[in-house]
This record gives structure tokens, C-alpha cells and sequence, in this order.
């Protein structure tokens, strides 16, 4: 069981890593490795719980490839 609150995260965050959860079990995987997966996938798509205002990451821009030579 994970011992960090979850108060954090969002509903839909919730129902992702209940989801997969379910998915880890149905494949034989133990209930507590299950849910350990299922928030460690949550948290990296999400970076953790919800955050409020704009302290989210930000995202850059794809860098052009000025060494390449096709035209």
C-alpha cells in the first residue's frame, strides 16, 4: 500500500491508477506491486498530484536540425 496521501491528485488522475491497477491484477501481479506500478505510472505522465495554478512543467519547443542536408 502506498503510504503518501493521495488527497493531491485529481479524479481523473484516481480513476487512471485505479485502471491500470486493475489491469496489473487481472495479469497475476500482486495487489500492492499493482497499485505500487499503477501511481508510479500516474506520477510520471502527471509529474505527481494535481498542481495549482501554472506550476506545471512546461513543454519545449522541438529543436531544428540544422546539420541535416535533405532538402
Amino acid at each position: 500500500m502506498p503510504t503518501g496521501s493521495k488527497s493531491k491528485y485529481s479524479p481523473k488522475q484516481k480513476r487512471m491508477a485505479h485502471d491500470i491497477e486493475k489491469g496489473y491484477e487481472h495479469r497475476g501481479t500482486s495487489k500492492g506491486e499493482a497499485q505500487r506500478r499503477a501511481w508510479a505510472t500516474v506520477n510520471k505522465k502527471y509529474g505527481g498530484g494535481a498542481k495549482s495554478g501554472s506550476g506545471g512543467k512546461s513543454k519545449s519547443t522541438p529543436k531544428r536540425n540544422h546539420n541535416s542536408h535533405s532538402r
